[in-house]
């Protein structure tokens, strides 16, 4: 017996609001982009090139972020990030900075910029850790360019761009194209508003939030897929049909797997939120984002897009489609 948190027959016209939940999706996505232009994108240094050390105090050493910062200040690291890493027993910081910034003069002469990453400064700061907090033991140190920050964020957005074409590819045979589009937007619409909103809280971008807009492009179709499929089934059994009716039984109809698989997938990101420690914590907030908007945009951007261009380049009241296809389960 299947579980059902929707009672059968339930008839909520999510369509009569798309208008509503279009101008709210816009607006988010909107601030996003003034923050970018305002504030531009905080990346981290996976992207942006720069420093990460790990540090582990000996036992008996009281220490926490707000002291190694303190102490990062002092030797004028700008803007570093300092989180836990591991266990509160283990007294384990991952400790990150902008890396080394070389400007070449005219003279042919080469200058280090402010952000130096140099050995100098490793050794300087563990120097300072060990004066001002206690005795340590450098766990690891790693240092990545900005030539090759710079091509792990294209090789990013490259992905980004072929998973999306994959996706209208694979809609477009799986159905028709005529269902495609809506399901690119429904990602796109995703991708943009957790960015928008990571931007507004002024987070960073690093490889895990990349991760993250990856899963949610693939956890955003999944959803999307469901809906579609039991759009194009309820279009098949009417000769004639109003596509505003077939959008909303169809949504209806899916409902309560929809609400379930968010819940469940819900349940294993606040985990991962809560208990996972501050290294999967950007993932698993950005993953939590995408879950709660991709739920929303199967429901309220979808089914829109399609009955808008429907109404633009198709026919709404016309014969069914012939087109068959694989049933997904639903």
């Amino acid at each position: 017996m299947s579980v059902q948190i929707v009672k059968p027959g339930t008839q909520i016209d999510f369509i009569g609001r798309w208008k509503i939940c279009v101008a709210v999706s816009l607006l988010l996505i909107g601030s996003g982009l003034v923050g970018v232009l305002t504030q531009g994108f905080r990346l981290g240094i996976d992207f942006a090139g720069g420093t990460e050390v790990q540090v582990r105090f000996h036992q008996g050493v009281e220490v926490g972020e707000d002291e190694i910062r303190a102490v990062l200040n002092m030797l004028d690291i700008e803007n570093p990030s300092v989180i836990r890493y591991g266990a509160d027993a283990d007294n384990e910081y991952l400790i990150k900075f902008r890396g080394e910034r070389r400007i070449e003069t005219g003279e042919g002469e080469v200058q280090t910029g402010p952000l130096d990453a140099t050995n100098d400064r490793i050794m300087a700061l563990g120097a300072a850790l060990d004066q001002e907090i206690g005795a340590h033991d450098r766990q690891r140190v790693e240092f990545v360019g900005p030539k090759v920050g710079a091509e792990l964020r294209d090789d990013g957005l490259r992905a980004l761009g072929i998973a999306s074409l994959l996706i209208l590819v694979y809609v477009a045979f799986r159905f028709s194209t005529r269902f495609a589009p809506g399901a690119v937007v429904a990602l796109i619409h995703d991708v943009s508003i957790t960015a928008s909103l990571w931007v507004l809280m002024g987070l960073e971008f690093d490889l895990r939030v990349l991760a993250a807009l990856l899963a949610i492009i693939g956890y955003s179709l999944n959803d999307t897929i469901i809906v579609y499929d039991r759009i194009r089934e309820n279009m098949e059994r009417r000769t004639k049909h109003d596509l505003v009716d077939v959008l909303n039984r169809s949504i209806n109809q899916t409902l309560s797997r929809t609400l379930l698989t968010s819940f469940t997938t819900l349940g294993a990101v606040l985990s991962l939120l809560f208990l996972g420690g501050d290294v999967v914590r950007p993932f698993a907030l950005a993953m939590t984002i995408g879950v709660v908007v991709g739920t929303y945009s199967s429901v309220y951007i979808a089914g829109p897009t399609l009955l808008w261009l429907e109404s633009r380049y198709g026919d709404t009241s016309g014969p069914a489609p012939k087109k068959k296809a694989r049933q997904a389960t639903a």
